[in-house]
């Protein structure tokens, strides 16, 4: 009987709407970071194959700048063949036989005359090759200019298509990234990291993040090298926060926290003495300037003494 009750309450409550379904979680970062791994995929291939296009119209533009250039004379003898031509044909419509020919016609010299309208016609066939010839030329260059131009157009075609594509896989990795939380950043030079509480620690993070790589110089204080209080103090700079050139001033110059309370932004010091200090990122990690020889980079806090951590935002 009770279980039945419930059973008739439980569809009452249906049926006047009481009972909802379940709210959806909003996605975490590990599955935005997996959608966004996801478009990825289909932009870098993407990227490349408009890449290659892009490269095969510019070499195609120069050939065909290049086939364009070598025409000019070869147009300009043809024009001036063709002129030539022209000339002789008005000046034989309009004036009648020139009086070379004249000289020749009334010339009474044995074997001159046919000598030298032999002549005359080699000359006349010679020039008719001449002409034929360059037409030749410049015709097999304007064939091959066309399909150039061809060519140039149907790729440029391409990119503008490819450009596109890439413009919309751009503005839905943007979409995604946006819905990251604003806890979690993504630095050049780092890993991810979640869990990034104040504006001040993600721009310190940013900051000391795209300095991976420089090179360890002591005293340095960047901004292309640095000692290990020379980095920490460049990132908080960055973020509106003055900090000493000094470790053993830097342990003072905020809250201490345990390491279970530790969070990314916080610094990380080791040695009894204080002689070393890093950027915490968060899961064991720390981006420092470890010593001469060896750049600003990403490193477990488990290969030295810990000190203990400060907070300074």
């Amino acid at each position: 009987m009770a279980r039945r009750l419930v059973t008739l309450v439980a569809a009452a409550a249906v049926g006047a709407g009481m009972l909802t379904a379940p709210a959806h979680a909003a996605p975490s970062v590990d599955e935005i970071d997996a959608q966004i791994d996801k478009q990825w995929e289909q932009l870098e291939p993407t990227i490349e194959q408009f890449n290659k296009v892009r490269s095969q119209l510019r070499a195609n533009q120069k050939k065909s700048k290049a086939l364009k250039d070598k025409m000019v004379p070869l147009e300009l003898a043809s024009t001036l063949a063709m002129n030539k031509v022209g000339d002789i044909a008005a000046r034989y419509y309009i004036q009648g036989p020139s009086q070379e020919l004249g000289a020749l016609l009334v010339s009474t010299k044995p074997g001159t005359l046919a000598e030298q309208l032999v002549m005359l016609d080699r000359i006349a066939d010679d020039q008719r090759r001449q002409i034929a010839g360059v037409l030749k030329v410049r015709d097999e260059y304007n064939r091959q200019k066309e399909k150039l131009d061809a060519l140039i157009e149907l790729e440029t075609k391409q990119q503008n298509d490819l450009a596109a594509k890439k413009k919309q896989i751009d503005s839905e990795i943007k979409r995604l990234t946006a819905m990251l939380p604003v806890t979690s950043i993504r630095p050049a030079g780092c890993p991810k990291i979640d869990g990034v509480v104040s504006s001040a620690a993600r721009t310190a993070i940013a900051t000391a993040c795209a300095q991976v790589g420089d090179p360890y110089v002591w005293g340095a204080t960047g901004p292309n090298s640095f000692d290990c209080s020379g980095l920490t103090q460049y990132a908080y700079k960055a973020a509106g926060i003055s900090l000493t050139h000094f470790t053993g001033a830097q342990w003072n110059e905020g809250r201490k926290v345990s390491r279970s309370e530790a969070r990314p932004g916080d610094l990380v010091f080791f040695g009894s003495d204080l002689h070393h200090v890093g950027l915490y990122l968060g899961n064991g990690v720390m981006v420092h300037a470890p010593r001469t020889g060896k750049p600003v980079q990403v490193s477990s806090i488990n290969t030295q003494p810990l000190a203990g951590f400060v907070r300074v935002t």
